[in-house]
């Protein structure tokens, strides 16, 4: 420690020993003024620790530690001092400085030799800095703290001094080379280089810009060698690529022209391929065309011979179905003109009775007057049913028309269910006709027959007719209507027939036999009234 610090650190003593005292005077002056001011104590309630006691307690306190701070303030001081003492003392003067940075290989060398003496050194010879680097490997100490430890190389001469001394230490012979002014031959110029930076002997900057230069004459000459190295290498590489290419383009060209060749045969079969493609086409399309032809030929012989075919299974039912009645008759003993004859017969005198009944004429002989000529009133007729003024759905039409004597009642079966109730199955449609027809037959004792259509089943439909009520179905190959045309036609003339059918094809025909067609929805009406 100088004798300047020493000077200078008493004086502070004593001024920090008198500013204790006084602070502890001021304290113990409060602490009696604020005693003074709470007034005297009750009997019995004794305080455990005086005020102005802990006041001069607390006062002592603040004074020991401020003593304590100044202390190592001045040790601190006399430490600094005396370092920059022995600084000056193993430092000679020197106005050598670099007038570049310091080479890179001479700063690596400079760091290492730092990062190794660095753990030998107490944590209080080192900066502030460098202090969390001290238990790294030297190796991390290199990585990590390189810039902290060249920065403090350079700024201060205290730890380089340190620095030095390890390395005096390690390397004696080349540390006291250096300072005889010497360079040993053998050592390698980096590390000649670096201890000189430390050290700082005589000469040091021009050892450095020396070991920077020979380091980058032999960096520069190994880069040389490198780049012919390279150079010689690419010039290899670039002749074997040179041949390779040209073998390649050999290759592609013989390539190439076998290719050309193949294309041109290609080209040559897809001509042809084109030619025998369009020829097979104009052969499809022409066949198409006869094919097209040919089948129109044969749907329309087709639908003749069907309709041919039709027309004589049509002839062959009617032709059975004549037979049949033949046999018929011939069983019964009388034929069918003869039944003819007898249901007229039977249809006059019921006209001619119910003629009397509504005359009110008494049962007489014939008179002379009956042979007097004069215009006799015909019997109604279900023609005449329609001279009276009523709507053609008027369910009192039906009935005027069945109140007529022997009176024959042909529903078309399906035309007038698909009117009423078309949602319902065929087997409900024809349950639900059949009932209402056995109603209407029971109260107006008329004939009923009701048709449907069977040239599309299967098989035969099995039921139970309903009491009054005949049921027909179409054989194959033959309509519902043509099976009423022929009920129609098979009624002698004068018969009062009526037939309900939408149809008005069937209504035509049938008015041309001389029965009376009528609406379907006028039967719908008429049932849904009973």
């Amino acid at each position: 420690m100088s004798h300047r610090a020493v000077s200078q650190g008493v004086p502070a003593q004593g001024r920090g020993s008198a500013q204790t005292r006084i602070g502890a005077e001021d304290a113990m002056d409060a602490a009696s003024q604020a005693a003074e001011s709470q007034g005297p104590v009750p009997a019995g309630d004794e305080p455990a620790v005086p005020t102005a006691d802990v006041a001069a307690e607390r006062a002592d306190d603040a004074a020991q530690q401020e003593s304590a701070q100044q202390d190592s303030a001045q040790r601190e001081s006399a430490e600094q001092e005396s370092a920059e003492q022995e600084a000056a003392q193993h430092e000679p003067p020197s106005a050598e400085q670099l007038d570049r940075p310091l080479p890179e290989g001479v700063r690596r060398r400079v760091i290492g030799l730092a990062a190794d003496a660095l753990g030998g050194l107490p944590p209080t010879d080192l900066p502030a800095t460098l202090r969390p680097y001290a238990k790294f490997t030297p190796a991390r100490r290199a990585k990590y703290a390189g810039t902290a430890l060249a920065a403090a190389l350079e700024a201060e001469p205290v730890f380089r001094l340190r620095i030095a001394d390890r390395l005096r230490l390690g390397q004696p012979d080349l540390v006291k080379a250096l300072e005889a002014g010497q360079v040993p031959g053998a050592a390698e110029p980096l590390d000649v280089a670096a201890a000189a930076y430390l050290l700082r002997t005589s000469g040091w900057t021009r050892l450095v810009a020396e070991a920077g230069e020979q380091a980058e004459r032999a960096g520069a000459q190994d880069a040389m060698a490198e780049a012919a190295r390279l150079v010689e290498k690419l010039q290899e590489e670039l002749a074997a690529t040179r041949a390779a290419a040209r073998a390649d383009l050999d290759r592609q060209r013989a390539d190439s022209e076998g290719i050309r060749k193949e294309a041109e045969s290609l080209r040559k079969k897809v001509r042809s391929l084109e030619s025998d493609t369009r020829r097979a086409q104009a052969e499809s399309r022409k066949l198409q065309a006869e094919l097209a032809a040919a089948l129109a030929a044969a749907g329309t012989e087709r639908g003749a011979a069907e309709s041919e075919s039709r027309r004589l299974k049509h002839r062959v039912a009617e032709l059975e179905s004549a037979l049949e009645s033949g046999r018929r008759s011939a069983r019964e003993g009388r034929s069918v003109e003869d039944m003819r004859l007898r249901l007229l017969l039977d249809t006059v005198l019921q006209s001619a009775q119910g003629l009397q009944r509504e005359l009110a004429l008494p049962i007489t002989a014939l008179h002379p007057a009956d042979l007097v000529d004069a215009v006799v009133p015909s019997s109604a007729s279900p023609h005449d049913i329609a001279r009276r003024g009523l709507s053609e759905d008027d369910p009192a039409l039906l009935d005027q028309l069945l109140a007529i004597p022997q009176v024959h009642l042909v529903v078309d079966g399906y035309n007038v269910t698909k009117t009423g109730y078309p949602t319902l199955p065929l087997e409900q449609q024809r349950l639900r006709l059949l009932g209402g027809l056995a109603m209407l037959a029971q109260r107006t004792q008329a004939e009923v027959t009701c048709v449907f259509d069977g040239q599309d089943l299967d098989v035969p439909v099995i039921m139970a007719p309903p009491r009054g009520v005949r049921v027909r179905f179409s054989r194959t190959g033959q309509t519902a209507d043509e099976l009423i045309r022929q009920l129609v036609r098979a009624e002698p003339q004068g018969r009062p027939v009526v037939v309900v059918s939408a149809d008005r094809e069937v209504a035509d025909g049938v008015r041309k036999a001389g029965a009376r067609p009528v609406a379907s929805v006028l039967l719908l009406n008429r049932l849904s009234r009973s």
